[in-house]
């Protein structure tokens, strides 16, 4: 980019250097422009734009790169200040001779929440790149100030378009960007990072997945709670501990890309995108890694601690986290920094959609009540930068709001929908009364969604980074989280879990099995649900977690994939990779198309016999029908049988029209089931299997 299109983007004149200019420090410098938060490189210098609405004065700290003391500490003259924001061009600084903090004056009186601290070094809230980040595992000297540095965005996007994926369409892949590759097994050059996963993507391709949801990719600070149990190292390895909301986490590059942080993962965005598969970001905006008033002091406590935090009268935070903190997402300035946040990761990185984290803090009022319309939710759904980015809420929070269904949206927001998660681990492991939810979930959750009018809001899951892994889901019967050091008192107790008859590992042929047919059914029905699918990466080969179900702190075999199965397991993925086609072959699975064919309505619920669905309390079988008009292929049925019971079923399928016959296209109970045309309208149905059947 030339230095004239730099200034027409930033809308700044060209005649800069001709203002009347200070002198501080040793640096000529002058007012900045007041609209353009951060750190900004222009020609002849860096603009530097900070506020605070309750400070009463803010010096701009300049460092040697790793240095821990300033070598110039610009303070902000008054007349540089408008309303509350500050801002100051300092000219002849290059960009990779220093790195940057602020100190901030002001009050100190914690009952008003004001923590105003003129010693503490802070990070820039609109920081692009955080130093000292670089090296997993490794921050010198530990509890050192946070400093900042200026990033040079020249990346070079092509004529890259996004793939614009409907959202009945999209198959969600989530994964860890460290566990997913760092395994020797995974035998890509760059272990753990962003180079190393875009070295997978021809695997991602042969699966069939069209999305990547990648866990927390913000600056966080792992080694945050670090602690060693047994001689096992200790981290914050999931990530969900934002240090920087604008800066990506540098431990995931293969390189140090000094002052151009985030190529690596533009690279990465850019290449998936150009291959049809979108990238989501799991973004955290619900706490920061400040914590309580125990916590860490780097950033937003000493700009503005009680606006940026829900805080009780007493100065004290709400923690509707779970973390010690909770962000006060309403209040305008925290709203306007998540809009602008979002904007950035969309206009400077392309990303497709985000995932939020306990989203439904991000309703809360400024005293933690749920408002019914919050301003930062419609604000995001109706934003024009966000206009075609997918929007997903993980539609509850640690303070006991339960959101999933009532999600303030605007039609606009999908939901990470729980109640499937919840209800089909329990159908699929046979418990009683559970046929009915489980037709409900298949059909699209219509009883949670549909009277509200929201088409596509469910995102469906059985597995996600928190719990059980599929392949545990059916090995365990309870959690095994002995190696996270709590004595096993961590993470979920109620999991919907089933060993298959042995707790963990075993050489039993029928237990590995009937883990393998669970594992199958599991697929089947979440690939034939209507909504959104997502699962856990690793589960189409059988990952493990050996019964650990919150494995947030395990940077080691716990967390990561091991490859290795990926061969053991080859049948399982094959299974996976072809119903993954199959979803992607018949639209009828993803959106009602046209409300009926054949004289069938749209949806239809069958017990054993068609038409008849009692959903009796101790009834273990579903049958689910979808028909429709698809372009194409005209009038299609597609019927899902599946049966949760110990014993064999005899069903009848519904009749279809004369000029049409079913086709027995799925069979869990054998894996390489080939599509065969059947003539007969009655069968056996397996124990604990589900079969599919394709009217045409």
């Amino acid at each position: 980019m030339t230095e004239h299109s730099k200034i027409t983007e930033l809308n700044l004149p060209r005649t800069i250097h001709l203002v009347p200019m200070d002198h501080i420090d040793g640096f000529d410098v002058r007012p900045g422009f007041y609209e353009t938060n951060g750190a900004t490189a222009i020609p002849g210098g860096v603009n530097f734009t900070v506020y605070s609405h309750n400070a009463t004065s803010i010096e701009l700290l300049l460092f040697k790169r790793e240095e821990n003391e300033p070598f110039a500490v610009l303070p902000f003259p008054a007349h540089y200040r408008i309303g509350n924001v500050y801002s100051m061009i300092v000219f002849k600084l290059n960009i990779e001779d220093f790195e940057y903090a602020y100190r901030v004056d002001g009050p100190y009186e914690p009952e008003k929440g004001l923590l105003f601290n003129k010693k503490k070094y802070l990070l820039d809230p609109y920081a692009k790149a955080v130093t000292g980040q670089s090296r997993w595992g490794y921050t010198s000297p530990r509890g050192q100030h946070y400093k900042a540095r200026v990033v040079k965005d020249d990346f070079d996007w092509e004529d890259m378009r996004p793939p614009l994926l409907p959202m009945e369409d999209l198959i969600i892949y989530e994964l860890h960007v460290r566990g997913f590759t760092m395994h020797g097994s995974s035998l890509v050059a760059n272990p753990g990072t962003f180079a190393g996963l875009m070295e997978k993507l021809p695997y991602l391709l042969e699966l069939g997945v069209n999305v990547v949801e990648l866990m927390p990719i913000f600056e966080f600070d792992e080694m945050q709670d670090y602690r060693e149990v047994n001689g096992q190292k200790l981290y914050n390895y999931w990530g969900y501990n934002t240090v920087s909301f604008f800066a990506p986490n540098t431990s995931y590059t293969a390189s140090t890309e000094y002052n151009r942080e985030g190529n690596e993962l533009k690279k990465l965005i850019q290449t998936f995108n150009q291959h049809g598969i979108e990238v989501f970001l799991d973004v955290v905006f619900n706490h920061t890694a400040e914590g309580n008033e125990k916590g860490p002091f780097f950033s937003f406590k000493g700009f503005d601690n009680n606006i940026y935090y829900l805080l009780t009268p007493e100065g004290y935070y709400y923690n509707f986290s779970g973390c010690g903190n909770s962000l006060n997402c309403n209040h305008p300035i925290v709203r306007q920094m998540i809009l602008n946040c979002l904007r950035y990761w969309v206009t400077a990185y392309r990303v497709n959609g985000f995932r939020f984290d306990l989203a439904s803090i991000l309703g809360r009022d400024e005293d933690g009540t749920p408002m019914n319309e919050p301003p930062l939710l419609q604000s995001l759904a109706f934003d024009p930068i966000l206009g075609d980015v997918k929007l997903i809420a993980e539609a509850w929070d640690a303070g006991g709001l339960y959101q999933v269904g009532t999600f303030p949206a605007w039609n606009r927001w999908a939901e990470w929908n729980g109640k499937y998660r919840d209800d089909m681990r329990r159908y699929l492991k046979g418990d009683a009364g559970m046929a009915q939810a489980a037709a409900f979930r298949i059909a699209g959750s219509n009883d949670i969604y549909e009277v509200n009018s929201r088409q596509n809001a469910s995102v469906n899951f059985i597995t996600c980074h928190d719990g059980f892994t599929l392949y545990d889901l059916f090995s365990y019967n309870e959690k095994h989280n002995e190696a996270n050091g709590w004595n096993n008192t961590d993470g979920a107790n109620d999991n919907g879990s089933w060993n298959c008859g042995a707790e963990g590992d075993t050489d039993n042929p029928e237990i590995l099995s009937l883990r393998k047919r669970m594992i199958r059914n599991a697929f089947t029905l979440l690939m034939c649900s209507r909504g959104t699918p997502m699962f856990l990466a690793g589960d189409e080969f059988c990952n493990t977690q050996f019964g650990n179900n919150n494995a947030y702190c395990h940077d080691n075999i716990i967390s990561w994939l091991d490859w290795n199965r990926q061969k053991e397991n080859k049948d399982i993925f094959t299974f996976v990779r072809n119903i993954i086609r199959f979803r992607k072959k018949h639209r009828l699975l993803r959106i009602n198309v046209s409300g009926g064919a054949c004289g069938f309505p749209d949806t239809s619920f069958h017990g054993v016999t068609p038409w008849q669905s009692s959903f009796s309390g101790h009834e273990r079988y579903v049958g689910v029908m979808f028909a429709g008009q698809e372009v194409g292929t005209g009038p299609k049925v597609i019927y899902i049988a599946s049966n949760a019971y110990w014993e064999e079923l005899k069903i009848t399928l519904p009749e279809l029209p004369a000029s049409m016959f079913w086709e027995q296209a799925i069979d869990t109970w054998d894996a390489n089931t080939v599509p065969i045309p059947i003539t007969e309208k009655d069968f056996l149905i397996r124990p604990r299997s589900v079969m599919v059947f394709v009217g045409e």
